[in-house]
C-alpha cells in the first residue's frame, strides 16, 4: 500500500491524501474530537467535490485525525450564541445536510473509518456513507436528546431502515451506546478491525472498490438507494436500463473479454 501523498495545509480542518485511486479525507480538527464548524464543512463539501471532479480517483474513505472520527456539531458554537441558537443551527444544518446530499448524490463509493466515541451528526455522516469500518474499540451515541434537541444528519432515516422503528427510538431517545460488535451485528457497519489498522484496512477496502467499472459502480449505488422504497417491478425496470447501459460500455467489453479469456478485467 502506498504511503499516499497529501496536498493540504496541516492546519486546514480537512486534509486529503491520494492513495492511488483512492482520496482519503481527514477531519482535521483533532483538539475538538473532529466537531463540525461552518469552516470545516465547507472545507468537507470542497473535498467531496474535488473527490467527484477527479477523474482518476475512484473512491474516497472519510476518517478523523486523532482519537475519533467525528463528534457531531462543535457545542462552542452554540454556547457563544444561545440567544440566536435557532439561527446558528439553521446555518449549521443547512451546510451538513447540504454535505451530505452532494455525498450520497456522488457515483463513486464513500467508506467511513470509524473511531472513538462517535457522538451526533458523526453517527449521520457515517450512516450515510455507502459502507462503514470500525474500530473494534469505537461506540455509536446519538446524544441529541440529552442536549434538549431531536437528530438531524439524517440519523433518523439512517437508524430507523437498519434497525427498526422501536430500536431507533431507544437508541435516539434513550442515548444507548451502541459497541462496535453491537455495530456490526445490527448492521451498522461492514468490518472492525484493530483500532491501530483502521486507516490501512479502510484503504484496502476502498482500493477493492476503485477496482470495479466506474459506471457500474455507480448504478449498483443508485440501484441499492431506491430498492428499500421502491415496489418490485419498478425496481425491475430499474435495473433492465442500467444493466442495458453498462452493456453499452467498453468496460462490459472488457469483463466479458476478461472472464472469457480467465483474467482479471481491467477497467
Amino acid at each position: 500500500m502506498s504511503k499516499g501523498r497529501a496536498n493540504a495545509s496541516g492546519d486546514a480542518p480537512v486534509l486529503r491524501e491520494t492513495h492511488g485511486a483512492v482520496a482519503m479525507i481527514r477531519f482535521n480538527r483533532p483538539d475538538r474530537l473532529n466537531a463540525v464548524d461552518a469552516e470545516m464543512i465547507e472545507a468537507i463539501r470542497a473535498a467531496l467535490r474535488g473527490v467527484r471532479e477527479d477523474a482518476s480517483i475512484r473512491s474516497a474513505v472519510l476518517i478523523g485525525n486523532g482519537r475519533c472520527f467525528m463528534a457531531g456539531a462543535d457545542l462552542l458554537t452554540f454556547h457563544r450564541e444561545l440567544s440566536t441558537a435557532s439561527q446558528v443551527a439553521a446555518g449549521l444544518i443547512d451546510g451538513f445536510h447540504a454535505m451530505l446530499r452532494e455525498m450520497r448524490a456522488m457515483p463513486k463509493p464513500v467508506i467511513a473509518a470509524v473511531a472513538g466515541n462517535v457522538a451526533g451528526g458523526g453517527v449521520g455522516l457515517a450512516l450515510a456513507c455507502d459502507l462503514a469500518v470500525m474500530a473494534d474499540d469505537a461506540r455509536l451515541i446519538s446524544g441529541y436528546s440529552k442536549l434538549g434537541t431531536s437528530p438531524d444528519g439524517g440519523t433518523t432515516w439512517s437508524l430507523t431502515r437498519a434497525v427498526g422503528a422501536r430500536r431507533a427510538l431507544e437508541l435516539m431517545c434513550l442515548n444507548t451506546p451502541v459497541s462496535a460488535q453491537e455495530a456490526l451485528a445490527l448492521g451498522l457497519v461492514n468490518r472492525l478491525v484493530p483500532a491501530g489498522q483502521l486507516a490501512e484496512q479502510a484503504i484496502v477496502m476502498a482500493q477493492h472498490l476503485a477496482e470495479v467499472a466506474p459506471m457500474a459502480m455507480a448504478r449498483i449505488k443508485a440501484l441499492v438507494e431506491t430498492a428499500a422504497t421502491s415496489d418490485f417491478d419498478s425496481q425491475l425496470d430499474r435495473e433492465r436500463m442500467a444493466f442495458i447501459a453498462c452493456a453499452a460500455t467498453d468496460d462490459f467489453c472488457e469483463g466479458v473479454s476478461a472472464f472469457f479469456e480467465r483474467r482479471p478485467p481491467r477497467f
